[in-house]
C-alpha cells in the first residue's frame, strides 16, 4: 500500500523546468531514498509533498489526501527535517522542541531519549547553536513526534560522523515501528546504509527506482546522474 502518491507530477519556473512528469509510489514501511545531484529538483518535490507549492502539472497524495488541499490534517501526521535549519534565536532548543512537537503531543520521555541520543543541551538558546545543533533540535523534535511518515530533506548537513551514525540509528529505528521515510540526499552512502529502495532524479526526471541491495546498479545509476 503507498502511503505517498505522485502522479506525473511537473513543476516549472519560469522558463526552468523544475519536475518532468515525476511518478513514484512509496510503500508504507519503508525507507525510501531520494537520491540526486544539487539541482536535481528533490527540494522541489519535498516542498510540493508538503504543501507549500502547487505542481504546474500532476498530482501528489499522502494518506490518501491531497498534499495542497489537505496539508493540514496530513501534517499532524507528518514530520519533517530541512537540510537549512532557521529557528527563534531568542528561544532555547528545548522552548522549540515543544513548540514543534506541540503540546498535545508531547512526550516528554520520549523527548529526553532524543536530546539524550543526539546528546544536545536543550537549556541553550538557539542564537549560541553552530549549524549542527540547529539539525539536532530539528530531529529531536521530528522524532520525538508521534508521526507516521517522515519527510528528511539533507537532514544530516551539519553533522559529525558520530552523529550521522545516530541518526541512522533512529531511522531504523522508526522505520522498526512501522512507520514510512522519505530521505532525500545527495550522498550515495547515506541512502545505501539505511534505505529499502531508492529513486534516482536527474534533471527533474526519475531516471531509476530500484531496491536497495542492487548496488552495483544503484552505483552506476547515481554516478551517471551526477556527470561522472
Amino acid at each position: 500500500m503507498a502511503v505517498i502518491t505522485i502522479d506525473n507530477v511537473s513543476k516549472r519556473f519560469g522558463k526552468t523546468q523544475a519536475l518532468d512528469g515525476v511518478t513514484l509510489a512509496i510503500k508504507k514501511n519503508t525507507i525510501h531514498g531520494f537520491l540526486g545531484p544539487n539541482g536535481a529538483g528533490k527540494t522541489t518535490l519535498i516542498r510540493i509533498l508538503l504543501g507549500i507549492i502547487r505542481p504546474t502539472r500532476g498530482e501528489a497524495s499522502i494518506f490518501g489526501l491531497d498534499v495542497y488541499k489537505d496539508r493540514i490534517p496530513i501534517h499532524a501526521r507528518l514530520a519533517y527535517v530541512p537540510g537549512e535549519v532557521n529557528l527563534w534565536p531568542n528561544f532555547t532548543g528545548g522552548e522549540v522542541i515543544d513548540l514543534l512537537v506541540g503540546k498535545e503531543r508531547l512526550d516528554r520521555k520520549r523527548i529526553d531519549y532524543y536530546l539524550d541520543l543526539f546528546e544536545l543541551d536543550p537549556s541553550k538558546k538557539c542564537k549560541t547553536y553552530s549549524k549542527g545543533n540547529r539539525q539536532k533540535v530539528a530531529l529531536v523534535a521530528a522524532f520525538a513526534s508521534p508521526a507516521e511518515v517522515f519527510i528528511l530533506d539533507e537532514p544530516t548537513s551539519g553533522l559529525d560522523p558520530l552523529m550521522e551514525q545516530r541518526f541512522q540509528q533512529a531511522v531504523k529505528a522508526k522505520h522498526g515501528e512501522g512507520n514510512t521515510i522519505f530521505l532525500s540526499s545527495h550522498i550515495l552512502s547515506e541512502v545505501q546504509r539505511i534505505a529499502t529502495a531508492v529513486s534516482i532524479i536527474k534533471k527533474g526526471r526519475i531516471e531509476e527506482t530500484l531496491p536497495i541491495d542492487e548496488h552495483s546498479n544503484l552505483e552506476q545509476f547515481f554516478y551517471e546522474s551526477d556527470g561522472v
